[in-house]
């Protein structure tokens, strides 16, 4: 089963659902059987000629600060995958057992790193990462290394205000985006916090940018109460929110899970519920999903298990 089920009620609701990262829970975190695998996709994606990291002009120091925020916590939180040794010279020593690499720089040396400080760090994580600028009006997009979009792009966002990026989905704005901004512009400095997104998509590829529709549309074609356990996947996006005091950024962070339907429903209540919420999902958010086409296949087989 996937690390979360995000489901604590059977009718669908709009909401945060934020909380305080608790203290025995990493940032960042480490799926070891699958990153190796999923460190060699975003190397693959990154290589394409698309914006898969992208960074407005005088980001490099919340990127450097970002770097000098993870780094430290990875070691530390997984000292068996990653170690950081800081020199007295400003020198730090990182390996990534996992990957077998090893990187030497001086924070701050735009030359010590072979890509964009935010680029080379998403390198060393499965999540993606974002920074806003907490600092400017609207917190506006400044960087970003997105391998594993749920349907959008950076493209599309890249230096636009947060409640402009949040605009397609449904209500969102109306009734939970002043409370999201209020929440990005209070975070404290060493108390992040998190959250689970949720979706369901008729794939298990991690990366479903725009121009990849071509590649899964199909998929959501013949979904039946028979079929939809195996053909529908769940999609979690743990997400978790950073404040970097020194240039007043928020670091975004997302750690993309995807699993079958099936595997996650084998609980009775576990099926109630989330039959509960497909049930009441609201057309435009089923919409905003991707869930319309398969919508009814979906539930059919949710519910014969109730």
């Amino acid at each position: 089963m996937l690390p979360y089920f995000p489901f604590d009620q059977d009718v669908f609701a709009l909401r945060l659902g934020v909380r305080a990262l608790r203290a025995d829970e990493p940032l960042i975190e480490v799926d070891a059987p699958h990153y190796p695998g999923e460190l060699a996709l975003k190397a693959r994606l990154l290589a394409e000629p698309r914006l898969r990291f992208g960074a407005l002009p005088g980001s490099e120091a919340a990127q450097w600060e970002a770097v000098r925020l993870v780094l430290p916590l990875m070691a530390r939180e997984h000292p068996h995958h990653f170690a950081l040794e800081t020199c007295p010279d400003g020198t730090w020593h990182w390996t990534n057992h996992l990957l077998g690499t090893e990187a030497r720089f001086t924070p701050g040396d735009a030359g010590g790193l072979p890509h964009a400080p935010l680029d080379w760090l998403g390198r060393q994580v499965q999540e993606d990462l974002a920074l806003m600028d907490g600092t400017r009006e609207g917190l506006p997009l400044i960087a970003g290394h997105l391998c594993f979009p749920a349907g959008w792009c950076l493209e599309d966002k890249l230096g636009l205000p947060l409640l402009d990026v949040h605009a397609p989905v449904p209500d969102f704005n109306a009734k939970v985006g002043p409370s999201t901004a209020k929440l990005l512009q209070g975070l404290k400095p060493g108390r992040p916090v998190t959250r689970v997104n949720w979706g369901i998509s008729a794939t298990d590829q991690l990366d479903l940018a725009p121009w990849t529709r071509g590649e899964w549309l199909h998929l959501r074609e013949g979904i039946t109460a028979e079929n939809a356990g195996a053909r529908c996947f769940m999609r979690l996006e743990r997400q978790t929110l950073s404040s970097l005091p020194e240039t007043g950024t928020v670091l975004f962070t997302i750690h993309t899970y995807v699993g079958p339907v099936g595997a996650e429903v084998e609980d009775p209540e576990r099926r109630r519920r989330l039959a509960g919420v497909v049930r009441t999902l609201p057309p435009d958010m089923a919409a905003y999903k991707g869930m319309t086409a398969f919508l009814p296949g979906l539930l059919a087989y949710l519910e014969r298990g109730c």
